[in-house]
């Protein structure tokens, strides 16, 4: 997927549903990160740590951040604990610092993937431990866009991080703390361009990942689930971003300054009577959270986009009053293989009523226009 359009360049199996396995903690991490940017929680505040936190109170085999009796944790470290160590511990703490217990936390997970219409996705709890966690790698994708659009430094501040040390003096009264030193479970951070975001296992999913590259201006992301071990995983993603790299490209026709390309419009019975135009560059407006955002970004293979030429194809005979915004026609952008985009063109300023005079005599020369076929 294209993260600046959501155009699927490949999908094979999209609406197949399989436990996200630790992608689940991105949701967490998700909600956490909306609650420190609307101010109502700090990434430098500590964070209670009861019992059910603890690393040793975690089922078998867990990944943790090993978090133990007696801690003293930021919510800034218990997020890199998710994002770098995938800690089921971790997943915890940060459920019980939002919400009074991991199935309120849950719930608030899937109030959140309800709104973003993320209908194959469903969250029993924050971790990823359980298969009666489900999402599909369309929906899966189409979050990790929303999650990127949201936190842009994320990326730099958890998901391209390769080591995290814990628990450090300052977490422990102990004297001399045992640290452990994790590595990123995401083995494809050397990848050109790669930045996140996560991976996750359990056995009832197999082997996912979901993975953000970006390279030249163009960013990409990779979603694989259920892949039958860690080499087939990463082989396959490895394959989706060089293979997308390769053939397609973000273009940002909003850096062409396309309201030169756009010739006035005619306005009958205006006193403006010629309204230049412009293109709002919005897509979707109001349909889908997840869906095209605004801009001028378009999708295009690499080798189109180097010529462009503008078509306007406007309505005939606009009468005012017109307010300004009004959708009035639109504008088709090609290259030398046909059209590739087309925009809603709308007028740029009010067109308002003119005197009794000039309405008069514009109905009438509309009359004739129309009369011999004549285009406004």
């Amino acid at each position: 997927m294209d993260a600046a359009t959501g155009t699927v360049v490949f999908s094979h199996n999209p609406s197949l549903l399989i436990p996200p396995a630790s992608l689940t903690k991105l949701m967490t991490i998700h909600l956490a990160l909306r609650e420190i940017d609307a101010g109502r929680a700090s990434p430098d505040e500590i964070v209670p740590l009861p019992p059910e936190t603890w690393a040793e109170n975690q089922p078998a085999r867990s990944s943790l951040m090993f978090l133990g009796r007696g801690q003293r944790v930021t919510l800034g470290e218990l997020l890199l604990g998710l994002a770098v160590s995938s800690g089921n511990d971790a997943a915890v703490a940060v459920a019980l610092r939002f919400a009074p217990s991991v199935e309120a936390f849950a719930s608030l997970m899937n109030a959140e993937a309800g709104a973003l219409g993320l209908a194959a996705t469903h969250f029993v709890e924050p971790a990823g431990i359980s298969e009666l966690n489900t999402t599909s790698a369309a929906d899966f994708a189409r979050f990790c866009r929303y999650y990127l659009q949201h936190h842009p430094q994320s990326t730099a501040t958890l998901h391209s991080v390769r080591q995290f040390a814990y628990p450090l003096q300052a977490n422990t009264p102990q004297a001399a703390p045992r640290t452990i030193i994790q590595n990123s479970h995401n083995p494809l951070l050397g990848l050109e361009g790669v930045d996140g975001l996560k991976t996750g296992y359990i056995s009832e999913a197999g082997y996912n990942i979901a993975l953000s590259a970006n390279r030249k201006g163009t960013r990409f992301i990779a979603v694989i689930l259920g892949a039958q071990n860690e080499d087939e995983r990463d082989s396959d993603a490895v394959g989706l971003l060089e293979w997308g790299f390769a053939n397609f490209r973000t273009l940002d026709l909003g850096a062409y300054n396309i309201d030169n390309y756009l010739p006035p419009k005619r306005i009958w019975k205006s006193r403006e009577k010629y309204v230049p135009l412009t293109v709002p560059g919005l897509q979707n407006e109001g349909q889908d959270p997840l869906g095209p955002g605004t801009g001028l970004l378009v999708t295009i293979s690499t080798v189109r986009g180097d010529v462009l030429e503008w078509d306007t194809e406007t309505q005939n005979f606009i009468e005012a009053p017109v307010k300004a915004f009004s959708t009035v026609g639109r504008l088709a952008v090609s290259d030398r293989y046909g059209v590739f985009a087309r925009f809603p063109v709308a007028l740029k300023s009010d067109a308002t009523r003119s005197g009794v005079f000039r309405s008069l005599v514009d109905g009438i020369v509309m009359f004739f226009c129309k009369l011999f076929g004549k285009p406004a």
